[in-house]
């Protein structure tokens, strides 16, 4: 009771001015005006670099054409316009049911198809068909990704096994009436029991010579079709990835267009449909289940370019190797990984842009008495968070530019570059896609879990981006087994590295200086070669490693898995090197020194924050404990370096204010009681 007395005392004397105590006491405090919004761009400094050049040369491309989509959505009411705080924005209605959200998602398809959006993603031929049908999408994936999933399920995995499995016969009849969506199609190639081993799917389908027919069947639980996007409700047809039996003999994977829904949406003889149900996201795309029994289609609708089958039943291809032939059904499949990528990007530009916004106008905590609350972006430790993930996003967004034009220019002999560096890339950027979104989620308080604020329902509509399209972790084991094959070819050879962009591997090994200074840290010949080094000795190490292992009487494939984490870093490695590479050449083209100078800062920060944060340059040497710290301090000047010109890098993203959130703006209007 004497305690709960002399805390009453004390408040007692805080909050009443009635004697000299009192009044002492309170002398320090003053009741504040309440919070008032000021904008950004009134605190920040003047943009140091044209904003407009700095989005063109990360956009990349078909600028106005973006810009174009943007507006088009937003005239609409179909995108869910909302008016908070003074300002509209169009953010789908995650409160609704899956079943709604299905199907507003079509009626969204249904809009841009009939304003041509999706005009020539089918029947357009050359670059820059592909580059506005690529940039398009990344428009649609900054709104919504269910509804960017869902096209790209139709244009990119079911269009686009039409176009690269097919032949004339299936272009003909296809490809123009999945353009305009009188069929609508889906990809069913996952199964229950079978999702990164393709290879392994148990679905088997026979032919029928008296017929010429093909005969699709499940002939087991795990065999069913599963997360088959569209399928659960639109989907009128759908490519089956099938074991292919012929008298007696698998020819291992094939791809048969078969239909599973009549034009009335009926679903067809012999085929059962389930609904794989609600997900933590991507609730407007209809993911389902398929079982086949017994169904018969015709011997045409064999997807034949890499292989076919005779009237009489005869196997007939011209790749006699199964494996190669396996390979060659793969190589066109890596569309689905570079989308991701790409999207990935743009989901940590719109976390990151309403993350430092809002940074940039809530206040927290004073450290002066009487002194105004200090901005969230003024904590060094805040921007220790955020200006990192920046400066990834940066690096990544050039590394995914140039992934884009490899896919885009792709030509047979670039078919294996183009598997590894979409693989390692769509495993880089996913992670830090999801790693982004989270920090900025925390970095955003409470304001991070409302829906509306969009950061925290991205965390759940992109989570999927980690497995889907091939699993990280086991994409990042394809890059090092890629890699070891070169590094033995090379030295069986005993010639140069030619492919990969291994060719630093035929230059003299990096040394790096044993005293790092702030010049040095900042070098791009320093940070390159750094990079290198650890790639060049992990391959090494790896190889080792593996021979090692097959000495000691494992398989090839035994040895290699026992090295898993050998290949774990070296496929980090790998890629860390290439973005780092896609980076110094978009520099390299940049003349406009204050446009320069800012990449040259961004790119400093990527690299010393690998250096930091991968334990492998202190495990294998390449960096001494003394030279970690003075790399750690390094980052702790270029985080004060950049905080000036936060607001005009995320401005550079060139994403309308329309498809942030309240909080990045007028946070205390948004949450006034009128809104």
């Amino acid at each position: 009771m004497e305690k709960v007395n002399f805390r009453t005392q004390v408040l007692t004397r805080h909050l009443l001015n009635n004697d000299h105590r009192g009044t002492a006491a309170t002398a320090g405090i003053s009741t504040s005006p309440c919070l008032s919004y000021t904008p950004p761009e009134i605190s920040s400094k003047p943009f140091p670099f044209d904003v407009n050049s700095m989005r063109k040369l990360m956009d990349g491309h078909n600028i106005e054409d973006r810009d174009w989509l943007f507006n088009l959505m937003i005239q609409s009411n179909l995108f869910n316009p909302k008016l908070r705080g003074g300002k509209i924005f169009v953010v789908p209605d995650y409160n609704q049911s899956m079943e709604q959200q299905r199907e507003i998602t079509m009626k969204r398809i249904q809009y841009l198809l009939d304003h041509g959006v999706f005009e020539r993603w089918l029947t357009g031929k050359g670059f820059d068909a592909e580059m506005r049908k690529l940039a398009l999408l990344e428009v649609i994936e900054i709104f919504d990704h269910s509804l960017a999933i869902k096209i790209g399920v139709h244009f990119f995995l079911w269009g686009g096994a039409i176009l690269f499995f097919g032949t004339k016969r299936h272009h003909d009849k296809w490809l123009k009436a999945s353009e305009d969506y009188h069929i609508k199609g889906c990809f069913a190639m996952t199964e229950l029991g079978h999702g990164s081993n393709v290879r392994g799917i148990e679905t088997i389908t026979t032919y029928d010579s008296k017929t010429e027919e093909f005969v699709i069947n499940t002939p087991c639980e795990s065999a069913q079709k599963y997360w088959i996007g569209g399928a659960a409700n639109h989907a009128t047809h759908t490519v089956v990835f099938s074991q292919l039996n012929i008298d007696g003999n698998n020819q291992g994977v094939h791809a048969f267009i078969t239909q599973i829904r009549d034009a009335d949406g009926n679903i067809c003889p012999n085929i059962r449909i389930a609904d794989c149900g609600h997900k933590i996201g991507l609730n407007g795309v209809d993911n389902g289940r398929i079982w086949f029994d017994n169904v018969r289609i015709p011997r045409e609708n064999l997807l034949n370019s890499v292989a076919d089958v005779s009237a009489d039943g005869k196997y007939l291809s011209a790749i006699k190797d199964p494996d190669q032939r396996f390979g060659a059904f793969m190589a066109p499949l890596t569309s689905g990984r570079v989308t991701i990528a790409l999207s990935a990007i743009y989901s940590t530009k719109i976390s990151l842009a309403i993350a430092i916004r809002y940074s940039l106008t809530r206040r927290a905590f004073s450290i002066t008495p009487n002194g105004d609350e200090v901005l969230l972006l003024d904590y060094p430790s805040h921007q220790r968070r955020l200006l990192p993930l920046l400066a990834k996003t940066y690096a990544m967004t050039f590394a995914g530019n140039y992934l884009k034009l490899l896919y885009v220019k792709r030509t047979p002999q670039l078919i294996k570059t183009l598997h590894v560096v979409s693989s390692a890339l769509k495993a880089i950027l996913t992670w830090h896609n999801m790693r982004t979104l989270q920090e900025c989620r925390e970095a955003c308080g409470g304001q991070g879990l409302k829906t509306e604020n969009r950061i925290g329902q991205l965390k759940g509509e992109f989570d999927v981006q980690s497995t889907f399209e091939g699993d990280n972790n086991v994409l990042m084991q394809q890059v090092s087994k890629a890699m070891l094959a070169e590094y033995v070819a090379a030295k069986r050879r005993n010639k140069p590295f030619k492919d990969l962009g291994l060719e630093h591997m035929n230059k003299s090994c990096p040394v790096i200086p044993s005293r790092l200074t702030n010049s040095t840290l900042r070098s791009a010949q320093f940070q390159i070669d750094i990079f290198c080094l650890r790639e060049r000795d992990l391959l090494n190490r790896f190889a080792i490693e593996v021979s090692e292992n097959q000495a000691q009487g494992e398989s090839k494939e035994s040895a290699f898995i026992v090295g898993y984490q050998l290949a774990e870093d070296l496929g980090r490695a790998y890629s860390d090197r290439l973005i780092l590479q896609t980076f110094i050449e978009a520099e390299n083209n940049v003349t406009d020194t204050p446009l320069k100078e800012m990449l040259g800062l961004i790119r400093s920060m990527y690299v010393l924050v690998s250096l930091d944060e991968d334990v492998a340059f202190l495990r294998y040497g390449y960096l001494t404990v003394e030279a970690a710290a003075t790399v750690r301090k390094e980052i702790v000047k270029l985080c004060a370096e950049i905080r000036p010109h936060a607001l005009s890098l995320v401005s550079s993203f060139g994403i309308p204010d329309a498809f942030l959130s309240p909080i990045a703006f007028d946070w205390v209007a948004a949450n006034s009681w009128s809104n």
